[in-house]
């Protein structure tokens, strides 16, 4: 923006009056929408998980186990801070990404005009706007005439034009003209501002974390009644409370998911990693694993599903006349110099069919909003001819003998185009033909729609543009054409699989929808770019932010687009049915080994009055078994063609069919290393140790595939880690390190009878599952990735 003299003004405000003003109201800035990275962290020890684990550390603490009490608060800051790093990195690329040249502003204090930082305008300033500029606050114009493009506010793509008295809003872009105007808002109290603060008090919550909330409570309540028994048989026996309480605490620190956070975020990151390079930045971690579950999608259509700019899409020359003498004339009263988003579309077209626009022109006046027409005179062949293109309805009127139109205006307004009328002539006008121009798909949005489609996930057009606007794009696209009347936005009787496009929207009808999409069960999507998405870009599971998004767009969604296009949508949802399928196996895993240990030790001291394993060597467990199930996170899996849901009596129903022989496998173990071998307690509680995270390690396998379990390869990461974690706890076992010593004979007799258990549960797994008719939660058979 330069500083060239603007037009006669007021005097504006002095330097002093300007500087109380800036300390009354503030810097001309919105705040921002993200978290401190403390405050960020600290949010990550809270949760069910975070939860139950702080508790055990006061336990731990209470009966004198600092050691104990350590270990487990340093998994607990371990998940948080693994969380935090990642969504912190995110955070650092979008700031990246909005990095731009401040916005200047020309303003007149202490009566010169001069060049000031935007954020330094208050209320009462006087300031000068012109071609090009971006607004910088709201204002009120007191001279000129501007066209300003308003799509990132409204939604709307038409140019609207302003005049003296006219209010023009802090976030649009002047497309013609230049005015005079004065500041009447500024920073969070323009309409700009008013939307963030919408956007910060949207919020959504992890359908995860609701399935973390349900399965803790289930394994909370099978640990209470075991609890119950125990110490109703320790008053029974007379067993010391020293020796029962730390037993019990042990009991229920290994039906927590420990690892489950960790492994989730790690998951996540990883996804997040490989979309970045495929350009989706992720900026909460959470919105992959939503997005396996996304079934409707929300899509702006201004910058989103269309270009956001206008072309030429219809030619209906009359009489005698062609496409391209229409094109001709229409392009002769037209003016590049002007910027106008018409007269620009109509030069591209011209010039894009070689139509031969070389000639005299002798007068040219532009677009005028009070005759709503632009006019030429030229010189063709030695006589000179005058030219008008603009609204329908006025030309109609400059016309002798003028046909009726009405008609054809009407069917080419119904294909989603503004319609101009051109007519031409040396003495009396005729009419040339109309010209229809609208704002064309992206060349990869009817694609996009129809692999959605065969995801499972519904597309909705959801625009501030008029229905016929709106029906052209959806048709163009195959999103159908079943409009939604104005009375059924926020109605809760209204179904919403009934429409295929919400026209007419305001930016709060947006957040109702999504609000009313989630309240009858679905998980949205909503992508968009211009500010008034942002809220609902907050309120969705998975709120998506285009290339060209605003800033407050951008803070808002939860995954931003670095190319042009969406076709970093299909890979979001592919990446996070993915994970799903990785956690899918996590958690089945999990719960198998909850209830294996928990009844194993609880109904194992009930029957036999000792301690089945000491509470040590379950800690030991712990970190044996659910952290090298990290590695789950890079395991191969597929991704499944409907939206993927977290069902916990189908997990509990697996994991049952699993758990059951494993825990009759335990006490077999527990028995023969008592009874059989004559080993002294402290080596069967070894031997228990080793059979424990042995099949902990085989259920992985037997969960992640739907198939035998040798049906599809698992990444050598996972490979790596249950070799690993089987030489380290069987070098553990027989050197005597942490427990007492077994023979290498005994160690790998269990590992043994544990690898033919295991070929027998998946046998057995695959006939039950051909006999059922169901292929299995675990894992899709193809698409593996």
């Amino acid at each position: 923006m330069d500083a060239s003299e603007p037009p006669t003004a007021p005097e504006g405000l002095s330097a002093a009056e300007a500087a109380s003003r800036l300390a009354e109201h503030g810097p001309n800035t919105v705040p921002p929408t993200g978290s401190h990275r403390i405050r960020s962290l600290m949010g990550k020890l809270m949760g069910p998980v975070p939860w139950m684990l702080e508790a055990a550390a006061v336990l731990e603490l209470v009966v004198g186990k600092v050691t104990e009490a350590v270990i487990v608060l340093a998994l607990l800051v371990f998940n948080g801070v693994l969380s935090s790093v990642q969504e912190g990195r995110a955070a650092d690329a979008l700031t990246l990404l909005q990095r731009r040249l401040a916005v200047q502003s020309r303003v007149r204090r202490d009566g010169a005009w001069q060049l000031i930082d935007a954020s330094g305008l208050v209320p009462g300033d006087v300031v000068h706007i012109r071609l090009g500029d971006a607004v910088p606050a709201d204002l009120h114009l007191a001279g000129g005439r501007v066209g300003v493009d308003e799509s990132v506010l409204t939604g709307e793509s038409t140019q609207v034009e302003r005049g003296p008295g006219d209010t023009v809003f802090a976030g649009s872009t002047i497309r013609r003209g230049e005015a005079t105007a004065t500041v009447t808002a500024t920073g969070g109290q323009t309409s700009f501002g008013h939307t963030a603060e919408l956007v910060r008090t949207a919020t959504t919550q992890s359908h995860l974390e609701q399935l973390v909330f349900r399965i803790v409570w289930a394994l909370l309540a099978m640990d209470g009644a075991l609890v119950v028994a125990i110490v109703g048989y320790a008053v029974a026996t007379h067993l010391p409370i020293r020796e029962i309480l730390p037993f019990v605490l042990i009991l229920v620190i290994a039906s927590v998911p420990v690892a489950l956070p960790a492994t989730f975020t790690l998951a996540t990151s990883l996804g997040a990693a490989a979309m970045a390079k495929g350009g989706a930045l992720v900026t909460h971690l959470a919105a992959i694993e939503e997005a396996a579950a996304m079934d409707l999608l929300f899509t702006d259509k201004t910058g989103t599903i269309t270009q956001n700019t206008l072309a030429v899409a219809v030619l209906h020359p009359y009489g005698s006349m062609g496409d391209d003498d229409l094109l001709r004339d229409a392009a002769l009263a037209s003016d590049e110099a002007t910027q106008d988003p018409i007269d620009l579309a109509v030069l591209v077209a011209a010039r894009g069919r070689g139509v031969d626009l070389d000639v005299e022109r002798l007068s040219f006046l532009p677009f005028d909003p009070s005759t709503k027409r632009s006019e030429a005179v030229v010189r063709i062949d030695g006589a000179e001819l005058r030219v008008v293109k603009g609204a329908p309805q006025v030309i109609a009127t400059l016309v002798v003998g003028a046909p009726q139109i009405a008609a054809d205006v009407e069917a080419a307004a119904a294909g989603g185009s503004r319609v101009l009328a051109v007519a031409a002539g040396t003495e009396t006008l005729a009419l040339v033909g109309l010209i229809g121009l609208a704002d064309p798909p992206r060349p990869d949005s009817a694609d996009l729609v129809a692999r959605l489609d065969a995801l499972g996930i519904r597309v909705v057009m959801v625009t501030g543009d008029t229905a016929p606007t709106a029906v052209g794009i959806a048709r163009l696209v195959g999103l159908g054409e079943r409009v939604a009347p104005a009375t059924s936005l926020g109605s809760p009787e209204t179904a919403l699989d009934l429409f295929d496009v919400y026209a007419g929207v305001l930016p709060a009808d947006k957040l109702h929808l999504v609000e009313q999409a989630q309240r009858a069960g679905h998980v949205v999507g909503m992508t968009g770019d211009g500010v008034n998405d942002a809220p609902a870009l907050k309120r969705a599971e998975v709120g998506t932010a285009v290339e060209s998004a605003t800033d407050v767009a951008k803070a808002a969604a939860s995954i931003v687009l670095t190319t042009a296009g969406l076709g970093a949508i299909i890979a979001a949802v592919e990446a996070g049915r993915r994970i799903y399928q990785r956690m899918l196996t996590y958690t089945i895993n999990k719960v198998v080994k909850t209830f294996q240990v928990a009844l194993f030790l609880g109904l194992g001291l009930l029957a036999t009055g000792t301690f089945v394993t000491t509470p040590r060597l379950i800690l030991l467990l712990l970190f044996a078994n659910d952290f090298v199930t990290m590695s789950l996170a890079t395991d191969h899996v597929g991704f499944s063609a409907a939206p993927d849901r977290w069902r916990v009596r189908s997990i509990v129903t697996v994991a049952l069919s699993i758990a059951v022989p494993w825990l009759a496998f335990s006490f077999g173990t527990f028995l023969v290393g008592r009874d059989v071998l004559h080993l002294p307690l402290a080596q069967v509680q070894t031997l228990v140790f080793l059979m424990l995270v042995f099949t902990g390690q085989a259920t992985i396998y037997l969960v992640r595939e739907r198939h035998h379990l040798w049906s599809s390869m698992p990444s050598w990461w996972m490979l790596g880690g249950t070799v690993a974690d089987v030489a380290v706890v069987v070098v553990l076992a027989t050197s005597g390190t942490l427990m007492d010593p077994i023979s290498w004979a005994d160690a790998l007799g269990v590992l043994g009878a544990v690898l033919l258990a295991t070929l027998a549960l998946d046998l057995g797994k695959v006939w039950l599952q051909s006999r059922s008719g169901r292929s299995g939660p675990a894992r899709p058979a193809s698409r593996a990735a």
